[in-house]
């Protein structure tokens, strides 16, 4: 699990990356495969510690969503 979590951050950090570069459109691509990702692993795990991790993720792309949609 801590593997996925490794990717999933990186795949966080490609988002900023794209957003910081205001190619939007990719950004937006790659939050919906991350948000995809870690709903899965929500519906796949009982686990609480990582129930609060992918918590985190999930506040995080809510974030980064809304400064995209006031970007574009």
């Amino acid at each position: 699990m801590e593997d996925q979590f490794t990717a999933i951050k990186k795949e966080v950090q490609l988002i900023i990356d794209y957003m910081a570069m205001k190619h939007f459109s990719q950004a937006s691509i790659k939050l919906i495969e991350v948000s995809d990702r870690l709903d899965e692993m929500l519906d796949a795990s009982n686990d609480e510690v990582v129930l609060r991790e992918i918590s985190k993720y999930q506040v995080l792309l809510n974030h980064l969503q809304i400064k995209m949609s006031t970007k574009e």
